[in-house]
């Protein structure tokens, strides 16, 4: 017994050095996504360009959508200067975790969120936002975003018909 405690404290600086590297490297990321989220409620598409990797990936809402580096930024350039007025989380929480096998590998961070967006046009919209991000070498090399597009039309006015009720 004495020989396993004499083992169990010599370890226990490997596993308190693993852990707080780990930890270091959970809030580095969950810091790079919040200033990314910073970045959309000022909408400052510049500051998003510097967050996210050459070789950035978003996919979402929808099963088909995606987007690369340059295209996402076009994207939120021109929402800037044409459709939004705000952007702002109410509610904002992130955690990192680490996929250690598989496709899908490396270090990511979930934020979820309440955001209220203003359009330029005076009409809001409240929604539910998940956006899960892969974080590698404090740039966003990946994102999956989630939220009901439905919802979103709806609180905007759109009006969706069954084509069998036509």
């Amino acid at each position: 017994m004495k020989k396993l405690f004499i083992i169990f404290l010599f370890t226990l600086p490997f596993f308190i050095g693993c852990s707080s590297n780990n930890n270091s490297r959970a809030v580095q990321n969950i810091q790079v996504v919040e200033k990314y989220v910073q970045s959309v409620e000022n909408l400052d598409y510049k500051t998003m360009a510097s967050l996210l990797d050459d070789h950035y990936w978003g996919y979402g809402p929808a099963y088909g959508d995606s987007i690369n580096k340059q295209q996402a930024l076009k994207q939120w350039k021109y929402n800037v200067e044409h459709l939004y007025k705000s952007i702002h989380y109410n509610k904002s929480r992130s955690v990192a975790m680490t996929i250690k096998d598989g496709v899908n590998y490396g270090d990511w961070v979930s934020n979820w969120g309440e955001l209220h967006i203003v359009f330029k046009d005076g009409k809001t919209v409240n929604l539910w936002a998940n956006t899960i991000y892969k974080v590698k070498n404090g740039k966003i090399v990946k994102s999956y975003t989630f939220y009901d597009e439905a919802d979103a039309l709806q609180q905007l006015g759109y009006v969706f018909v069954n084509p069998a009720d036509l």
